[in-house]
């Protein structure tokens, strides 16, 4: 096997890594088309507001339990023929969305977009850390998930923009021009991983697959991971109303809010990208605790204005920004294989499910600062659950090159 390249080359982020971001932008941009564009489907599809409201649930609960069967039907292709084999799904789905005239249709729709959409992100997580170093494959990550920042800052208003002015069915539309752009770039610029014959011959069968699942850090790590992303959905998931009944701001200035938001969330994605490598578990300490410092002042403070800007800010700083930091330990205790990231993405989804599910029913009962009381209890859990990778008595290094050992994946070059 050739040699790992060293200096600027090895910590090179690949084009194609870039066009894996454009993917996810398309794929997240479709999942939350319907959030900005509830009230038009509701009345084109003879429906109510809270009907449409399960479409986005449909979607998640497609991501988190089709995406990995998904995953299991193209382990023994080519990554790159894999991920082809999704944007045609993905493409389609948006394709019946854009044609539904009945709910059920819709529905259906929701459910093969969600599947696909899953399976995408586990792909691209995976080739993303098969193409680069070691060194900087959360960097890597880091990248392809700017595409998730992009799509909640940039998506969303787009494709309500869009769907508002010329009928919501154009902005499915438009998700299915920017999934074939996508494509097309993905076929031109991202190759096979030169250990993608090697991976293949080890991971063939689901049993293969399922051993990495044996290990209790690799489990922990996940459990983590939706831990995580749950206490910052149990709060991102009331936002709007949070900010305008009990903050007090207009709900003209609620899309503002939510860009500032946003752009929070591509700085700490970019910061905790540059840090995920070398300093894994640490960051993901740090980060889950500074969130909860963030969750208890924006649930005590959230009545004045500037705390509820500043503490809100501080949670996109540090909340679904751990991203890459949580990819790379789950990389380091199983792998870098499609199916381990498949469900680690599935392990997210969970954790959006559960912050917005527990949130609601919190919220029905208490008021709309139980969901971020909530949000500081699942941050507390997700600590307990980094601080066993504290006490690994074993050197990162020595982790690292288990891991590389474990997935023969020192190789970052491009194989046609």
């Amino acid at each position: 096997m050739t040699p790992t390249p060293s200096g600027s080359r090895a910590s090179a982020i690949p084009a194609a890594v870039y066009v894996l971001a454009a993917g996810v932008f398309a794929m997240v941009t479709s999942e939350f088309a319907v959030a900005g564009l509830m009230p038009q489907l509701a009345e084109s599809l003879d429906t109510d507001i809270a009907q449409i409201g399960y479409l986005v649930t449909i979607f998640a609960l497609a991501m988190a339990f089709g995406g990995p069967l998904l995953i299991l039907a193209l382990l023994r292709i080519p990554p790159k023929t894999a991920i082809m084999v999704v944007f045609a799904i993905f493409f389609a789905g948006n394709l019946l969305a854009a044609l539904a005239s009945s709910y059920s249709v819709m529905v259906v729709a929701r459910i093969v977009t969600g599947i696909a959409a899953q399976a995408f992100f586990g792909l691209a997580v995976s080739v993303c850390m098969r193409i680069v170093d070691a060194s900087v494959r959360g960097r890597a990550v880091s990248v392809a998930m700017s595409g998730l920042m992009l799509g909640t800052l940039l998506g969303l208003p787009l494709a309500t923009s869009i769907g508002g002015r010329f009928g919501w069915q154009s902005a499915f539309w438009t998700v299915a021009v920017l999934t074939a752009v996508a494509a097309t770039l993905t076929l031109a610029l991202v190759r096979n991983p030169r250990d993608s014959e090697e991976a293949d011959a080890e991971t063939a069968t689901f049993s293969e697959q399922l051993r990495a699942f044996r290990s209790p850090r690799l489990l922990l790590a996940l459990v983590s991971s939706t831990l995580i992303i749950g206490a910052t959905f149990s709060v991102f998931s009331f936002l709007a109303p949070i900010l305008t009944r009990v903050s007090g701001f207009t709900e003209g200035s609620v899309p503002l809010l939510l860009l500032a938001y946003g752009a929070a969330t591509l700085v700490g994605n970019f910061v905790v990208g540059r840090l995920a490598d070398r300093h894994t578990v640490p960051t993901l300490l740090v980060g889950t605790l500074l969130n909860i410092v963030f969750l208890l002042g924006f649930a005590v403070g959230t009545g004045s204005q500037p705390l509820a800007i500043l503490f809100m800010l501080g949670i996109g700083l540090v909340g679904v920004t751990m991203n890459p930091a949580m990819a790379v330990r789950v990389q380091r205790a199983g792998g870098t294989g499609v199916l381990v990231n498949t469900i680690h993405t599935s392990f997210i989804t969970f954790g959006v499910v559960l912050g917005s599910a527990l949130g609601s029913r919190l919220l029905a009962e208490y008021g709309l600062r139980a969901p971020i009381v909530l949000g500081v209890v699942l941050a507390v859990l997700a600590v307990a659950a980094i601080l066993p990778a504290l006490r690994d008595p074993r050197p990162r290094a020595a982790i690292a090159a288990e891991s590389e050992s474990a997935t023969r994946e020192e190789q970052p070059m491009y194989a046609g």
